[in-house]
């Protein structure tokens, strides 16, 4: 039995892989296809459905893994005129246009440490689209009743838990747990995966003296410049609270591509202006 697209596409964003969804939403004259035809697209060029086939279905699948690098659904109008001599049969001279949407998995936020701070960073990435993983080596206080946010948990023992975490490029990392060596062992970990954004709570300082010893074991320097640290744009936070919002802030605008930091390059020139300029 073949697969439902749309049964696919909630598997693919469960598991964090990315696809393109491709629908006939208007035709006139002769086409292989009516509308409302589907063709899923994957990453790397496989397909599920068709819209028809021949050099039509090829350009819309090429636009389409192209929607999915950069996350923008766009309209394509195909003038079938304009087809192969061998697909001159199959085609009689219509037009159709053709809706390409991303499907992009729901960004997961991977919080290392159940403190303070990840609590009300919890309850503020939620209501912005951020599916909430919570970790931690104490089981007292990585709870449901600690983050009623949170969809998933995993605690234990820091080297076997970290070796279980499902990040992909998708994910967003923020580390504040109770401990240096802790927050060394994340760190290690945020910087050999994939992860969209590594985020740390504390001083750059701190993440000075991380670096130096995550360099002295053989990792590349370069790659610390992945590291947000302080993480949060600078609004003047002080409380947990307030921290949570800078910090989702900072998710947010990682989210929709903006270089995050220029923006805190901006936003410190904005803080240094005299009223009213």
């Amino acid at each position: 039995m073949p697969k439902d697209i749309y049964e696919e596409i909630v598997e693919l964003r469960a598991r964090g892989i990315r696809a393109a969804l491709a629908i006939i939403i208007s035709r006139k004259g002769a086409t292989p296809r009516k509308e409302a035809a589907k063709m899923l697209v994957y990453e790397d060029g496989r397909q599920l459905g068709t819209i028809g086939g021949g050099s039509a279905e090829a350009e819309v699948r090429d636009e389409s893994i192209r929607a999915i690098e950069t996350g923008t659904p766009k309209i394509l109008s195909l003038d079938l005129k304009d087809v192969d001599p061998e697909e001159s049969a199959l085609v009689c001279g219509g037009f159709m246009e053709v809706y390409v949407e991303p499907i992009l998995p729901d960004p997961a936020l991977f919080i290392f440490g159940a403190g303070h701070v990840s609590r009300a960073l919890a309850q503020a990435a939620r209501p912005a689209g951020f599916r909430i993983v919570v970790v931690d080596d104490r089981d007292k206080y990585a709870t449901p009743e600690r983050f009623p946010e949170a969809d998933s948990f995993y605690v234990g023992e820091w080297e076997e838990v970290l070796q279980q975490l499902p990040v992909n490029d998708s994910s967003y990392l923020f580390i504040a747990t109770r401990g240096h060596q802790f927050d060394l062992l994340c760190l290690r970990f945020a910087l050999q995966s994939s992860a969209r954004y590594i985020g740390m709570l504390g001083s750059f300082k701190k993440a000075r003296l991380l670096f130096e010893v995550l360099e002295k074991e053989g990792i590349d320097a370069s790659s610390f410049k992945r590291v947000v640290v302080p993480a949060g744009l600078d609004i003047g936070s002080e409380t947990p609270e307030e921290i949570a919002v800078s910090i989702v802030a900072e998710l947010i605008a990682m989210r929709k591509k903006t270089d995050i930091r220029a923006l805190k390059e901006e936003l410190r020139k904005k803080r240094s202006l005299p009223i009213g300029q």
